[in-house]
Parts: structure tokens; C-alpha cells; sequence
């Protein structure tokens, strides 16, 4: 597979997480009257709405010509979850520095 037939799939995965996962747990811990989550709290909870997403993830057929970027999307899915949970998704990071600091 060639790098411009994956090139939207990883440009929605270098958005998705922060965009959305980051973006619901914010107003998740803002609604919920938590103002002080910790690192691993937030990370975890980015990762429950990032996986809600599953069922997009999925929707491609997983055979012929879809096969080799199917397997992109959940080498993709994966690396994006170990990135949050370990606290290497700069992104992420800056999100839950930003809610302590204005939530």
C-alpha cells in the first residue's frame, strides 16, 4: 500500500484523539463536577470515548482491496491507545494540563 492511500485514514487518527476523545472527557469531568483528575483518570477516560469510535474503525470490508488498509487502521487504533495510556500523546497531555489549569 502506498503512503498517499493511507494518507486520510492517519491524518483522522492524528485528530481523533485529542478532537474528540479529549474534547468528551473534558466536558465529562467538567459536567461531572471533577476538577482536579489526574493524568491517568483523564488518559483513561479519552481512551473510553476514542474507543467509542470502534464502530467507524470497523466499517471498511476487511478483505480485497480493503485489506491492507484495514490492517493499517487497527495497527493505528492500537498505537494511538498505547500513546494516550503512557502519556506520549503530546496532545493529550496539553489537554488535561489545560483543564486543570481553566476547568
Amino acid at each position: 500500500m502506498r503512503d498517499d492511500d493511507r494518507f486520510e485514514i492517519s491524518r483522522a487518527f492524528d485528530l481523533l484523539p485529542h478532537v474528540a476523545g479529549a474534547s468528551w472527557a473534558a466536558t465529562w469531568f467538567r459536567m461531572s463536577g471533577q476538577k482536579s483528575p489526574s493524568a491517568e483518570q483523564f488518559r483513561a477516560k479519552v481512551v473510553e470515548f476514542f474507543d467509542t469510535m470502534d464502530s467507524l474503525f470497523e466499517s471498511l470490508p476487511r478483505d480485497g482491496a480493503f485489506a491492507d488498509i484495514t490492517r493499517y487502521i487497527e495497527s493505528r487504533r492500537s498505537e494511538e491507545r498505547e500513546r494516550i495510556l503512557s502519556g506520549n500523546n503530546s496532545e493529550i497531555e496539553k489537554r488535561h494540563r489545560r483543564y486543570l489549569d481553566y476547568g
